[in-house]
Parts: C-alpha cells; sequence; structure tokens
C-alpha cells in the first residue's frame, strides 16, 4: 500500500513558477513508476509528466515539454514536478499516482495509487 501527499499548489500569475511535491509512504516508493496527472473543472483527467523508479527516464505531455520538469528523491520518498513558464491553462488540481512497477507510464489505469491532489491557479 502506497499513500501520496501532495503539497506546493497555490495561485500564480502567468510566467510564474511553482514546485509541487509528492511525499509517499510505504517502502516501495523506490522501485515505484510516478505520475503526474492534472484536472480542469469539466475537463478530463490528463497527464502531465512520468518518471521511473531512479529517475533515469522520464516522459512529459505536449502541453507542458519545455516548461514542466520532474524529479525524485527516493531517500526522502519525495518526486517534484517543478513548474515554469505557467500559463491559465494549467489552471488544475494537480494529482501524484505510484504503479506497482518500476517504469513510467502515461496512462491512468495503469496507476494503482493517487494523492488528494493541490490546486493550481495561474491568472492573467
Amino acid at each position: 500500500q502506497v499513500q501520496l501527499v501532495e503539497s506546493g499548489g497555490g495561485s500564480v500569475q502567468a510566467g510564474g513558477s511553482l514546485r509541487l511535491s509528492c511525499l509517499a509512504s510505504g517502502r516501495t516508493f523506490s522501485v515505484s513508476g510516478m505520475g503526474w496527472f492534472r484536472q480542469a473543472p469539466g475537463k478530463e483527467r490528463e497527464f502531465v509528466a512520468a518518471i521511473n523508479w531512479s529517475g533515469s527516464a522520464t516522459y512529459y505531455g505536449d502541453s507542458v515539454k519545455g516548461r514542466f520538469t520532474t524529479s525524485r528523491d527516493n531517500a526522502k520518498n519525495t518526486v517534484y514536478l517543478q513548474m515554469n513558464s505557467l500559463k491559465p491553462d494549467d489552471t488544475a488540481v494537480y494529482y501524484c499516482a505510484a504503479r506497482p512497477n518500476r517504469n513510467l507510464a502515461i496512462m491512468r489505469d495503469e496507476y494503482s495509487y493517487w494523492g488528494q491532489g493541490t490546486q493550481v491557479t495561474v491568472s492573467s
């Protein structure tokens, strides 16, 4: 069992930056692929970024590529999402997710554990 708690959300103006953190409990974090998703009001949950168990591989959704970076610190059981050059379209609830597999994945169904989400609001 893995429990995930996101933090770091908030309100920022367009062009600004935020760093989200996701703290995981459980011994399996260091061998779990991790993902970030987001959901805006009235829209489906969208893939944002993913990282494999060691941090050696990452993958990003087209809408955030070049602006967002995900990383992890297995000693701290934490995965991060650095968000730069934020746009109003980035406004959403951001969720981190874990899967019982070392590799990264981009589909929601491949993740077994989810955090409660953290709100990110970008104003123009």
